[in-house]
């Protein structure tokens, strides 16, 4: 398909990339910030950097909305897309009739809306094969959505026909999953750099964690430490050492508590 991108922040410049590779043309990038624009523009065959959001003279088919959840108001109420284009975007969190409201109150036409979620976590320049990446599919009528999950289906192996209330579960759940699981390690990182200690002596263990709970059906069955053990002795002497830090007391209290309880529930 002929197509541009909205957005060149992460999401943007792998699906740029990777779309391109399989054969769909990319006609225009688009930023708030140019310079950005022109980087992802740079490492596409024939892209050009839009500097406004009227497309009404664009020859691109489908419009990928890679912005934030914020942006999207400004966007959709700036945007001019050409007769029977389509415009999706790739947020876990904003809904289908989010979307198609924002384009409703802003424009007196219809607009073929969709979803096209790739439930990851991305980095501008780190490699990433998004074959193993689910992508999750929704779309305002049928033609739209077969038109999403064919091309879905050439990046990915895993495409799923989701529902807005079911990506927002996931991606509440990829939160807990992702963003909190890597500040909890960027803590760790910090104690052990408080005590001058290498943090890759930890590597280790955190390769087998996500190994054994990657390895069976449910993490919990393979939880481990002193709060499934309820050794109340090591957690104190825990507690004591952390005890000039609220906020790390406050997160080892919680983390415990949930483990002792998520335990308990079973």
């Amino acid at each position: 398909m002929k197509i541009s991108i909205i957005g060149s922040g992460n999401i943007g410049w792998h699906l740029g990339l990777a779309l391109e590779n399989h054969h769909h043309q990319i006609y225009e990038v688009f930023s708030r910030q140019k310079s950005k624009a022109s980087n992802l523009a740079s490492m596409l065959y024939q892209a050009t950097v839009k500097t406004d959001l009227d497309f009404s003279e664009s020859d691109a088919e489908l419009f990928i909305l890679a912005v934030s959840d914020d942006a999207m108001s400004e966007v959709c109420q700036q945007i001019i897309l050409p007769e029977n284009a389509i415009l999706a975007h790739t947020s876990g969190s904003k809904s289908l009739e989010d979307l198609q409201k924002l384009m409703l109150v802003h424009h007196d036409l219809p607009v073929k809306c969709g979803v096209f979620y790739p439930l990851m976590t991305f980095s501008i320049g780190k490699k990433l094969d998004l074959k193993t990446v689910p992508f999750c599919i929704e779309a305002s009528d049928e033609e739209t959505e077969q038109k999403l999950v064919d091309i879905a289906q050439e990046l990915s192996n895993t495409v799923y026909l989701i529902s807005s209330d079911e990506r927002k579960v996931l991606h509440v759940a990829a939160v807990f999953a992702c963003n909190f699981t890597n500040h909890l390690l960027a803590l760790a990182k910090e104690i052990t750099d408080s005590e001058d200690l290498e943090f890759d002596l930890l590597k280790p263990i955190i390769r087998e964690t996500f190994k054994k709970a990657l390895a069976v059906e449910n993490p919990a069955d393979v939880q481990t430490g002193p709060a499934i053990r309820n050794d109340q002795t090591i957690i104190n002497r825990h507690l004591d050492y952390l005890k000039e830090d609220e906020n790390l007391v406050e997160i080892y209290e919680v983390m415990t508590e949930s483990i002792q309880h998520h335990q308990q529930s079973f």
